[in-house]
């Protein structure tokens, strides 16, 4: 998770907190599903209003006790907490600040081993029988070779796709669900543009990314900052 997520997050979870002044008291436990009865819509609100809290919350980069939440949210519905909004407010921000800090010097040190290992992968990889590498630094391995037109980087193109990184983790696709994926070639990231132009519509390669024509330093989504990123992609077509 990159600080703005994690900002993001404890935006959401100060302002939910802040909204527990104006719901209903609802201190009688935990229900299931099939236990809950909305009858009005101020239980509807309540209860989806609890819903997003606990999406907010469920990728926290902390220990989330929902025990405490309930409870802090009980208290300042009950009027019996000892902190006032501003104090409470000032403590989880100056807190959060902290964790951010923490997170953003974990990013750093993953960035600087994930590039240590991509350098000392690439170097392996040029070494195989099949893989070419451009003057980019892109390399790239042709698993099939199409006969159709090649694109350009103004083209528009149409695929199926597999990212893993060198560990072998998957992070997106499209192969399984057989959903066809299409966008420009100058909207997406260095790696695809370039090794996308190399190759001829009904071609399947896999392409090799630096990070630096990937995602760069930055943590994206699963993909931690200066990553590796490897793409098998089958061309389809392209306009």
């Amino acid at each position: 998770m990159n600080n703005k997520q994690i900002i993001t997050l404890i935006v959401v979870a100060v302002a939910a907190l802040a909204i527990g002044y104006f719901i209903g008291s609802g201190t009688t436990g935990v229900k299931s599903e099939s236990q809950i009865t909305m009858n009005n819509q101020d239980d509807s609100l309540n209860y989806f209003l609890g819903l997003n809290m606990g999406y907010s919350l469920v990728e926290a980069p902390w220990e989330v006790d929902a025990d405490l939440v309930n409870s802090a949210i009980a208290q300042v519905i009950n009027d019996s907490s000892a902190f006032d909004q501003m104090t409470a407010q000032n403590v989880f921000q100056n807190l959060s600040m902290a964790l951010t800090d923490q997170q953003a010097m974990k990013d750093a040190e993953e960035s600087m081993a994930n590039m240590e290992a991509g350098i000392t992968f690439l170097e392996e990889n040029e070494k195989k029988e099949g893989v070419m590498t451009t003057e980019s630094g892109l390399q790239y391995e042709v698993i099939t070779q199409g006969t159709g037109p090649r694109p350009t980087a103004e083209s528009t193109v149409s695929l199926f796709y597999e990212g893993t990184l060198i560990d072998g983790t998957v992070f997106d696709g499209n192969f399984d669900t057989k959903d066809t994926i299409s966008f420009p070639l100058n909207g997406v990231i260095p790696g695809w543009t370039e090794g996308l132009q190399l190759m001829p519509v009904g071609s399947t390669y896999k392409l090799y990314i630096p990070s630096n024509l990937g995602y760069g330093s930055r943590p994206a989504g699963p993909i931690p900052g200066n990553s590796v990123l490897i793409f098998k992609i089958e061309l389809l077509a392209m306009e």
